[in-house]
Order: structure tokens, then C-alpha cells, then sequence
């Protein structure tokens, strides 16, 4: 890992909390995520799970996590299992943790080669009446391979087919939405780091730079910093590009007259950032670009006076919704008999507003958290509307992330450069 430790209080607390909501005379077990074939002798780079990273703080795979509060045996309350190193892996793939670096990085104290899970296991379950398995239940997911904690679940089912089975899901979901003080932290670390990419590419952006070479300063500017890498592939669309919402491309020429519309953030510590600025390629918005990126803005900041606790998700984006719609009759891009006629079910802004406005950040960049919950004091959210007008070649997005707190919100982004003033005024500096 390229980050500097995290102190092990964070995933202590964390497990502190999720075995409160246990029921009586349960355990439950996390398992690491696969490992995926890149090709005939490579994998893809490891990532974590992110509920056994959050329970852990283990960042390796073929790991497993037992956690049994009630368990007759006090050494096995809460258990780590690893992948032993030996010779051949110290060569060929590198180090590993030893029992030793596990305990500073987790806080558990019982640790074990992962060869002794099944015998310890299988001394200690038949004093739990209940097993609780994690499973993948963000409603953005949907599986077609059965991942590693359903094949583990099978695995139990056949082999102590009567006892009770639980979902750890609904437990993380609750858990995860409301950030610790750490979390705070690491995702303002994040947030940091994409800060000073987005200051070096201002600088670096003109026309006749291609839109990979904007990527490949940020990457640069991401990994001198420890940061992981991308948060999620990034968006560097120039132009029309911008119209298409997942553009990742990235292969185009950045033209004089253009806007290019850039969505990317660092990943620091399996926590991250989400960011999306809209700059002009020679330094200057037009008029129309000035005035579309102004609108969006002003939807962006009512936006983000909403996000507070108690705010429900539906209630929000009407709101919001609402403001677009003035927005876009003021740019004559909607008529009021456009919006006197619309379908309710699909409202008129909806052509030049067609995604969500939020999403909950953290460990995963669109994060486990209730959609029917409403938002609660230490809940991150992005906050990012925008405006794409396929027939002028242009799409304005911007986005920043939102700290809820009792004393309503803290921008975490609010250091980045986002008044089109002052992005000028750095691209000509």
C-alpha cells in the first residue's frame, strides 16, 4: 500500500459497533474479495472489499475475518486468518503481513495462518445459533458470478445445514453512511490530493493538448501524493464528449472554443473523493458557456443548502429539480409550456438533467447507504448537477462533496477553485 498507516482505533470502533447489533449467540464472517485473471499469468490490481476493509483495515487478499462477541472460548471472540507468505511468494508477488503487522493494523489479537480456519471454525460454530454472511446488496449491483462470500455461504449450508443464516448487509448499511472522525480525515486527504492534480492540470490545459495528457498529469500528480490511484475512471471529455455521461475515452484533442468537462478524484486509503470541474480550453468562457456554467452553479450551491439532517433523497431531488427547471428557462432551453405539459413522471428538465443530483462517498466512490434513510449527521454526499445541450456541443457539470454535521454542512472541496472567475484567472496566470 502506498498510504501511510491508519491507526487501528478506526476499525477497533468499527467492530465495536457492528457486534452491538448482533443478535444473541451469533458470528459472523467477512471474507476478502476475489482475486480476477487480467490474463493467462497475470490478475488485475487487488482491490479490498470495503465492508471487511472497514471491520479490519487489512489490506490484502485471501483474508478472512471472524467475529463471535459471545463465543465460550475467549480467543476466538474476534479472529483474522491470513495467507501464509513463504519463499516462492516473497519472490515472485512480494511482502506480505506477518502476524505481527496484522495485529498493529486491525487491533486483533488473534491471528492465524488461513490453513487453520476451517479447524477453528468448526470448533466454535456449534455454539452459535446464528451465522451472519456479508453480501453485496448496493441496489447499483447486481451479480452474474456468484462472488467469494456466496460461495462461502453454499459452502457452510451444505456443511452445518441447520443453523440460522443472516444478512451482515442491513447492519453495514447503517454503519457505513455515518462517517467517524478518521473517516473524516482520510477523505479530506483525498479530496487534498485531487485539489493540487486539479491546480497543475488548470495550468497545463490549452488547445491542442489531448485529453490523455490531461489524464496521465493527474495519475502523476495522484501517485507522488500516496494515493491509491483513480477513485473510478476518469472522465477527461473535451467538447461534445461531455454530452456522454461515462465518456473514458480520454483519446480526443482538446479544441480552441471548447469546454471539457473533467470528472476524476484520488482514492487515498480505500477512501475517496468525487470532483467534476468544466474549464475552457483556451483559458476563456463564451457567453453562452459562461452563463450555462453560472446556472449550474447556482443549482450546485441551493443544492447543497439542502443537504442537511433529516433531508429526505426524493424530496431533494424534486427540490432540486425544480431549481433546474428555472434554470433552464432562463437559458431558453425550456419554455413554460414545456414544464405546464410535462409528465410528472419524467419531468422537462430531465432532457438537459437526466442523472441524480447526490449519491453518498466513502470506501466505495457510490457508497453503501439507504436510499429510503433520511440523511444524518456525518453522511458524505456529492453534490452534482449539471447541464448538457447535445444540439451545442456542450455539457457543464460540476461537483463537489458535502459533510453533514449537527451544525449543518462543511464543503470538503470548498478550497477548489469553482467560480469561473477565478478558474480564468489561474488558466492565464
Amino acid at each position: 500500500m502506498k498510504y501511510l498507516p491508519i491507526s487501528n482505533d478506526l476499525f477497533t470502533l468499527n467492530r465495536k459497533s457492528f457486534v452491538s447489533r448482533l443478535k444473541a449467540h451469533s458470528m459472523a464472517i467477512f471474507n476478502a474479495n476475489d482475486e480476477f485473471v487480467r490474463s493467462g499469468d497475470q490478475n488485475f490490481i487487488f482491490k479490498q472489499n470495503a465492508d471487511f476493509f472497514y471491520l479490519s483495515g487489512i489490506d490484502q487478499e485471501q483474508s478472512i475475518l471472524l467475529l463471535f462477541p459471545d463465543c465460550p472460548n475467549p480467543l476466538y471472540k474476534e479472529v483474522l486468518f491470513l495467507r501464509q507468505t513463504n519463499e516462492h511468494i516473497a519472490v515472485w508477488e512480494g511482502h506480505k503481513y506477518t502476524k505481527e503487522e496484522a495485529r498493529a493494523a486491525s487491533g486483533i489479537e488473534a491471528v492465524y495462518w488461513l490453513q487453520d480456519f476451517d479447524n477453528i471454525l468448526h470448533s466454535i460454530i456449534h455454539y452459535a445459533d446464528t451465522v451472519y454472511i456479508n453480501t453485496n446488496e448496493n441496489d447499483r449491483y447486481s451479480h452474474t458470478v456468484p462472488y467469494r462470500d456466496l460461495r462461502f455461504l453454499n459452502d457452510l449450508r451444505t456443511k452445518y445445514p441447520l443453523h440460522h443464516y443472516e444478512r451482515s448487509a442491513p447492519i453495514m448499511r447503517d454503519l457505513r453512511a455515518v462517517k467517524s472522525a478518521i473517516e473524516v480525515e482520510l477523505t479530506k486527504k483525498a479530496c487534498s490530493i485531487t485539489r493540487d492534480s486539479f491546480l497543475r492540470i488548470l495550468k497545463f490545459i490549452k488547445p491542442g493538448v489531448a485529453e490523455y495528457e490531461i489524464e496521465a498529469e493527474i495519475i502523476h500528480e495522484f501517485i507522488r501524493q500516496r494515493a491509491t490511484g483513480h477513485a473510478y475512471n476518469p472522465i477527461i471529455a473535451s467538447g461534445p464528449n461531455a454530452i456522454v455521461l461515462h465518456y473514458i475515452d480520454n483519446n480526443q484533442v482538446c479544441k480552441d472554443g471548447d469546454v471539457i468537462l473533467m470528472d476524476y478524484a484520488a482514492e487515498y486509503a480505500n477512501y475517496n473523493a468525487d470532483m467534476t470541474r468544466s474549464v475552457p480550453v483556451n483559458g476563456r468562457y463564451t457567453k453562452r458557456q459562461r452563463d450555462v456554467y453560472d446556472a449550474v452553479l447556482r443549482v450546485m450551491r441551493g443544492a447543497t443548502k439542502m443537504l442537511v439532517a433529516g433531508t429526505v433523497w426524493n424530496d431533494y431531488h424534486d427540490e432540486v429539480g425544480k431549481l433546474m427547471t428555472s434554470e433552464l428557462i432562463g437559458l431558453g432551453l425550456l419554455t413554460k409550456h414545456d414544464v405546464e405539459k410535462q409528465d410528472p413522471k419524467m419531468p422537462a428538465y430531465k432532457k438537459y438533467f437526466m442523472h441524480g443530483t447526490s449519491h453518498h462517498l466513502g470506501i466505495d466512490v457510490h457508497d453503501f447507504a439507504g436510499r429510503y434513510t433520511p440523511f444524518a449527521a456525518g453522511n458524505i454526499l456529492t453534490c452534482e448537477p449539471g447541464i448538457y445541450i447535445p444540439e451545442e456541443g456542450l455539457g457543464i457539470r460540476l461537483e463537489n462533496n458535502i459533510l453533514i454535521t449537527n451544525d449543518g454542512n462543511i464543503d470538503l472541496m470548498g478550497d477548489i477553485p469553482i467560480e469561473a472567475a477565478e478558474i480564468e484567472e489561474i488558466m492565464n496566470s
